[in-house]
């Protein structure tokens, strides 16, 4: 017979049942043939056939719990005690580990009824003997069956208790190695979006700067002047380093930009929300324009940010996306119809998903001289507005050359 679990103390509790059983059953046996009963020869071959039918079904593996032949083997073991109870009235004291079996092993439909006809039938095997009857004849099995039931579903009560916080514990471990996942894969990105923006503010531009130095000189220096294949060398050296730079920002940008425009960044963005209630649309207004990669991360950035905390604390409806291109500048909209906030509840918006909240999308929008703007009011939804000025072809913004 096998238990739902294998704890040590469930192993001792079944090791402690089959002792119990055992020895009550040679006690049955050894006590009718001392007594010299009539029947003590019946009453040892009875318990004989009892013992062996019960050490069969307590090593057969098809005996479970809840099971057709777990109920026919406990049926078997109960009519074999019956037969033993008429025989000897010593047989009453089996009737405490079958409580226990039938609470095991039948459902507690059936396994409750199950222990009141069995302490019903100890009881009236008892009195079949004619002997002395006292009320710890009632008592006894009925106290036993008490016990019996007390102990099995309190045990079961601690089982589930268990199981639910082991459960608990092991999706706590798995929640914290998601999150340490999460932590390292988001300083990576960090990390590889920081280094593209200083390759591109520093190295890119540089580079772009002194191949329009070199052009500039090359085209004041007479055409036979020593010096003229110099500085085309120089020129294309730099054009071709610069080109490696450029390179390099492509392979650190985020993975939402490295299979497609920011466009079509920010369309994946918008299908991905699949929040209950809440619908997202993306729409581009204006010409598209090929952006710097430092621009794109912070307008996708942005999005996400704004996209996080509408889904997180906005309780909203309905939120547009709006990527507008201009003369001088690109901007990108987020607009809800939530509850929205006041200005003191501003600063305490969650980080998003990119890990960005309105201080730190401030942050990014004036490291490249643009303006973060957020409208609010409690009932009256959220407006994050990120504006950028585009760059030229000197390398200067639109704000620089206005």
């Amino acid at each position: 017979m096998e238990t739902r679990v294998h704890p040590p103390v469930a192993a001792a509790l079944r090791l402690c049942l089959h002792a119990l059983l055992l020895g009550l059953l040679a006690l049955a046996a050894v006590q009718a043939v001392s007594d010299g009963a009539a029947h003590s020869v019946a009453v040892v071959a009875v318990a004989g056939v009892l013992a062996v039918v019960y050490a069969a079904g307590a090593l057969a593996p098809s005996v479970q719990p809840r099971t057709r032949a777990g109920a026919l083997w406990l049926a078997v073991l109960w009519v074999l005690w019956l037969a033993l109870l008429v025989l000897s009235p010593d047989a009453l004291w089996l009737a405490f580990p079958l409580y226990f079996l039938q609470l095991h092993l039948l459902p507690i439909r059936w396994s409750l009824p199950a222990v009141v006809v069995t302490a019903a039938a100890a009881i009236t095997g008892f009195l079949l003997h004619g002997e002395t009857v006292t009320p710890g004849t009632f008592i006894g099995p009925l106290l036993g069956a008490a016990v019996a039931v007390a102990t099995v579903l309190g045990y079961d009560a601690l089982f589930r208790e268990s199981e639910r916080r082991r459960e608990l514990i092991e999706e706590l471990v798995s929640t914290r190695a998601e999150l340490a996942e999460a932590e390292r894969t988001a300083g990576t990105l960090a990390e590889r979006e920081r280094l593209a923006r200083e390759i591109h503010d520093t190295l890119a531009q540089g580079l772009s700067s002194i191949q329009l130095l070199l052009r500039a000189a090359e085209r004041t220096l007479p055409t036979d002047a020593p010096a003229v294949a110099h500085v085309r060398q120089a020129r294309e050296a730099a054009q071709d380093n610069l080109a490696e730079a450029r390179r390099f920002v492509r392979a650190l940008t985020p993975p939402d930009l490295e299979n497609g425009s920011l466009a079509a960044a920010l369309e994946r963005l918008s299908a991905r929300i699949t929040t209950p209630g809440l619908t997202v649309q993306f729409a581009v207004s204006g010409t598209p324009v090929e952006l710097p990669t430092p621009y794109e991360v912070a307008l996708l950035r942005t999005a996400q940010s704004a996209l996080a905390n509408t889904v997180q604390h906005a309780d909203a409806r309905r939120a547009e996306i709006t990527l507008s291109f201009m003369d001088t500048s690109v901007a990108l909209d987020v607009v809800d119809d939530g509850h929205g906030f006041t200005d003191d509840s501003a600063a305490s918006l969650g980080t998003g998903t990119g890990g960005f909240g309105l201080p730190a999308m401030r942050s990014r929008a004036r490291s490249l001289g643009g303006t973060l703007s957020v409208e609010s009011a409690p009932g009256q939804g959220t407006a994050v507005a990120l504006t950028l000025p585009l760059p030229l072809s000197d390398g200067r913004t639109g704000r620089d050359a206005a």
